[in-house]
């Protein structure tokens, strides 16, 4: 791996992830956001190209995949589904098959009990973007895999579990810095985990919502 596409870069996970592989690898990034200021202070690291862009604009996705080795989308919002189609349609044309996609807990219905009912009021609004995404994704011809994070914290931690898709959702909770150390150890081994949707979660949170609310 020499060179990936960071998609949705000033997301916090997606921070972490940037500041791991600068410091602990040979990579170069490609960071892909809105309002590129934001990450300003990577403009004169000669292993950043910091590109403003947006992700529901085709064109400027194909024009920010030319050369490289991997996709990593951390993008969010109500209308993911339009930018994943977006995404999709870019890798497509720029002929890139390899895509690390964060989506949800409750992306298939998978979080049962009560905390699976808390969940999907409290995330209503999102939930149908994921859904579409992951049938988008599924559809696609695609060497995808999807990262279903429990609900996020930023504790100095690394601890997780995973479970697939045909599984129940377990734990309520997961840290950032474990969710960015599931996808470098993608990016280090980019044959893991093709065509799995990966639940990640701290083990032994499960309750009926997560333990700070």
């Amino acid at each position: 791996m020499s060179k990936i596409l960071i998609v949705g870069a000033y997301g916090q996970t997606a921070r972490i992830v940037t500041e791991e592989l600068l410091k602990n690898s040979t990579i170069e990034l490609k960071l892909f956001l809105r309002n590129s200021q934001r990450l300003s202070q990577y403009q004169d690291n000669p292993r950043v190209e910091v590109i403003d862009g947006d992700t529901l604009k085709t064109a400027e996705l194909v024009q920010a995949m030319k050369d490289v080795d991997l996709v990593y989308s951390n993008v969010g919002g109500v209308n993911l589904a339009d930018q994943t189609a977006s995404l999709i349609k870019a890798m497509d044309q720029a002929k890139q098959k390899r895509l690390i996609f964060i989506s949800s807990l409750g992306a298939y219905h998978e979080v049962l009990g009560k905390f699976g009912e808390w969940n999907e009021s409290a995330i209503a609004d999102f939930l149908p973007g994921f859904r579409k995404s992951a049938q988008l994704i599924e559809k696609s011809d695609l060497d995808y895999t999807m990262i279903r994070p429990a609900w996020m914290t930023n504790k100095d931690e690394v601890d997780y579990e995973t479970t697939q898709k045909t599984d129940a959702f377990k734990g309520t909770e997961v840290s950032r810095k474990s969710i960015a150390d599931f996808v470098i150890k993608l990016i280090n081994d980019p044959k893991s985990h093709i065509g799995e949707s990966v639940g990640l979660d701290k083990p032994n949170t499960d309750g009926d919502k997560p333990a700070w609310i």
